[in-house]
């Protein structure tokens, strides 16, 4: 497997998106993690690898700064576009993506699957795991690759933190719970991508929420 980061600016040009390039060199098959902003860059390293065609656009979450580079990159290479089923709805509501309170405009785009939990995404050999996190937004998911031991959180889990609550269909217990019962059980090994921020592992989370996971909230 090739995996590419890939910073991207959105419509808050200092918090940059990390968005993901999965490529299978055994197939050729490709996914492309959250594309926020700046599709041009991911174009390039589409090219570079030589994917003609995506197989997959995963979505995370419905935000805009997760999915503003859509349209362009969709055009140009192709995809499949994956989004939980409770997150579908919030493509299309500005108050729920939050296009106006980033300054971004809602790209037009229809969801080809809706995903739920324990969906199984294969692209080539890799196989990944839909694991429902929600929190963030209700709709909040997190793909599970067990044979390469990572796992991408979207804004779910970042380095030392977790995601905002305080938004539109956020929960704060919601968070803990997907965070504490589902993704810290993994494998202390597994490696952390996230939607903002430095890469990080589970072992180096757990202190976080051993504390909560006790008190069982």
């Amino acid at each position: 497997m090739i995996l590419k980061r890939v910073q991207v600016k959105t419509g808050q040009p200092r918090l940059l998106t990390n968005a993901y390039v999965v490529f299978d060199e055994n197939t050729k098959e490709t996914m492309v993690i959250d594309p926020g902003g700046q599709p041009e860059k991911l174009i390039e390293i589409l090219d570079i690898l030589g994917v003609e065609k995506i197989k997959y656009i995963l979505l995370t979450h419905c935000h805009a700064d997760h999915i503003g580079g859509i349209s362009e990159l969709k055009n140009a290479k192709g995809g499949k576009i994956l989004i939980s089923r409770d997150d579908s709805v919030g493509l299309y509501q500005k108050e729920i993506s939050l296009a106006d309170y980033i300054n971004m405009e809602i790209p037009e785009l229809e969801a080809d699957s809706r995903i739920d939990d324990g969906d199984l995404i294969h692209v080539g050999d890799l196989e990944f795991k839909v694991i429902s996190t929600p929190g963030h937004t209700k709709g909040s998911i997190c793909a599970y690759c067990e044979k390469e031991r990572l796992i991408f959180t979207g804004d779910t889990l970042f380095s030392g933190t977790w995601g905002r609550t305080d938004l539109p269909t956020g929960s704060f217990i919601d968070i803990m719970s997907s965070i504490t019962d589902k993704l810290m059980t993994l494998p202390d090994e597994t490696i952390v991508y996230p939607g903002h921020g430095k890469i990080t592992m589970i072992q180096d989370e757990k202190n976080i929420y051993l504390e909560l996971r006790e008190k069982d909230i």
